[in-house]
This record gives C-alpha cells, structure tokens and sequence, in this order.
C-alpha cells in the first residue's frame, strides 16, 4: 500500500506537470532572466501545483478518515493558494508572510498540533512550553516553510534536498510504527519525483512558491507530527533532518548582520551560488548539496539511536564541521573564518 501510494502520486506527478506548465504560461507565473537568476530565458513556474495535486488526489485514494486529516489538507490548500498568487503577481513580503501564519494556525488550532513540552536531558523534569506552546509550533512552521524556499535557487535543489528529507522521516516513521507520517510522506516523495524529471537540470519547469511552501508546509508538519512532546534529543532530530536550509537560512541572517544589510534583503550568496563560484557545474553543484543532504539525513538516524553522551557528541561534530565548511566556501563573506584563523593561530609555532 504504501509503495503504491507512492507509484500512483509519481505518475499523477509526471502526467499533470506538462499541463502545468502551460496553465502557467496562460496565468502569466513565469520567471525572467535577472542578474539574481542563473536561468537565461523565460520560463514556466507554479510547477509546484503539479506536485500539490499529485500529493492531494492520491491521499484522496488511499487515505481513510477523510474529515480526521481535513486542517492537514486545508492549512496545505492556503500555502497552494499563497504561493500561486506569488508566482504570477509576486506578492510583498508581509501578504506571503500572513498566508504562511493563517496556514500555521489551521494546523495548530485546527489540527491540534503543538509542541507541549520536551524533557531535558541529565534531568527528570519537563520543560513545559505552555502558553508559548502554540507561537512555538508556528514558529518552526513558518521557519522551515521559508528555509525550503530561500534554497529554491538551482534547478532541481529545493525539490531533492526536499525529498531527501522526507526519505529521512519517512524511515524514522516506519521505524517508529507511525503509518500515517510515512504514508503522507511517500506520497509528496512520488509527487516530488515526478516532477523532477522536468525540473531537474536543465528545467523545463520552475515548482516557484507553489511548490517551495507546499513542500516546506509537509516537511514542517510531518517533523512535528514524527518528533513532537519528546525529549530534547529526539527534537533536534528534525533539525539535523533540514540541515542544509537550515544551515542555508541561518548563515543568510549572519551573513546581512555582519554586512549590515536587511535581513530579508535578497542576495546570490547563499550556499549553491558560493559552490558554482568556487567552480562547481550547475549539476554538481546540485548533486553535491543533495549528498550534504543524505549526510544529515542519515546523522539524525544515526543520533535517534545514540545515547545521551553519543547523541551530545555528534551533535558537537556536525556544528564543528558546518561551521569550518561554510568559513571555507564563504558563506557569510571572505572574511568571516574566526574558527580557521584560530586553528591557524594555535598551529603557529
């Protein structure tokens, strides 16, 4: 059943996306060459509508209790809603931003999802989240819906790096038992799929915001639904899962603090375009973020099995190496490598 879910939701993906592409056109939700872009003619976008109606005519199939899973399903219908209208009118940033909260709300309120409370590690307490529960779970809504999409920048990236993570909490949910989480995950999994075979290099197809918050929403959701009222180890597991837009998002904002620029300030210096300045090809430099993507993928199985001590290690490891890495490519600027020139110093005789 649920390799069919995922077969069905593949070949809905690949037959409908065609289709797409030329109801963009029609719409007018194309994307133009700029100097921000590395595409160099006008092409189709809202390709993620492709991927939203693969995903929602298959869980229509497969899934029961139709009106259970209704604020998943509504809260998913907004962020479709929100992201066409970016990309044929290209909304502010304030419209995009409340469309990304009205759809947090459905699935917290609605849905019920929250966030309660984690227990501390070394301690037998609770930390209880209480009123902060609800702007908490939101939070972490929104954020990783705008992590996928600020990494939307090469052919193909947002859509694998998605689908690696979602590989990832599909195998935790199995592992887990939960049928539910891996079941919606197989299903954006062949819906994603199916489209990245007109969006991978050279794209034929942009997802756009469509298909960025759609799959930024499912990732968020499910992470929660998987990891949720657990202990503080188990919640960094979905952190370690999105570690390349995390990592991506987090050093954009360090990058326009130690630039003195706006925060939501656009730039092209975000990870895939400091890879193709080092010299990497369009296609490398895709493949590469997707191994860097499978490498987290598998430290959070790896850490969801580890004891405290192992789990506290790793978790010391992988910031370490995040961290001497993005110094290496630049991530903030040239400048910023406190870490290298420290280990420079400390190697001085």
């Amino acid at each position: 059943m649920l390799i069919g879910a995922l077969l069905v939701a593949f070949l809905l993906s690949i037959f409908l996306t065609p289709f797409v592409g030329k109801l963009a056109f029609k719409l007018g939700a194309t994307d133009k060459p700029s100097e921000r872009k590395v595409h160099s003619k006008i092409m189709p976008r809202m390709g993620g509508l492709a991927i939203f109606l693969s995903f929602f005519i298959t869980f229509l199939l497969f899934m029961d209790d139709f009106g259970e899973h209704l604020p998943l399903l509504v809260g998913a219908l907004v962020i479709i809603l929100i992201g066409m209208a970016d990309d044929i009118f290209e909304l502010r940033a304030a419209p995009k931003f409340l469309g990304q909260v009205l759809a947090a709300l459905i699935i917290v309120l609605w849905g019920g999802l929250e966030v309660e409370f984690i227990n501390l590690p070394f301690f037998t307490d609770t930390l209880e989240f209480g009123v902060f529960s609800i702007p908490i779970t939101i939070l972490w809504i929104v954020s990783i819906i705008n992590a996928i999409n600020l990494i939307d920048g090469l052919d193909g990236l947002a859509g694998g790096v998605s689908t690696i993570a979602l590989v990832t909490i599909a195998t935790m949910a199995l592992i887990k038992g939960d049928l539910f989480v891996a079941m919606v995950a197989l299903i954006v999994i062949g819906s994603t799929l199916g489209f990245l075979k007109y969006n991978f290099h050279p794209a034929k197809i942009f997802m756009g915001d469509t298909g960025a918050l759609f799959l930024g929403y499912i990732i968020a959701v499910l992470s929660l639904l998987g990891f949720k009222n657990v202990t503080m180890i188990s919640l960094i597991v979905p952190i370690i899962i999105l570690g390349v837009p995390i990592s991506d998002t987090f050093f954009a904002i360090i990058r326009r603090v130690v630039n003195k620029q706006p925060i939501s300030a656009a730039d092209k210096s975000h990870l895939h375009h400091c890879l193709i300045n080092l010299g990497f090809t369009h296609k490398q430099t895709v493949l590469l973020i997707y191994a860097l993507a499978a490498c987290f993928g598998l430290a959070a199985i790896i850490f969801s099995f580890a004891t405290m001590w192992g789990a506290l290690i790793l978790v010391t490891g992988l910031l370490l190496i995040i961290e001497i890495f993005v110094e290496k490519i630049g991530l903030v600027n040239s400048n910023y490598q406190p870490l290298l020139k420290m280990l420079n110093f400390k190697n001085k005789p």
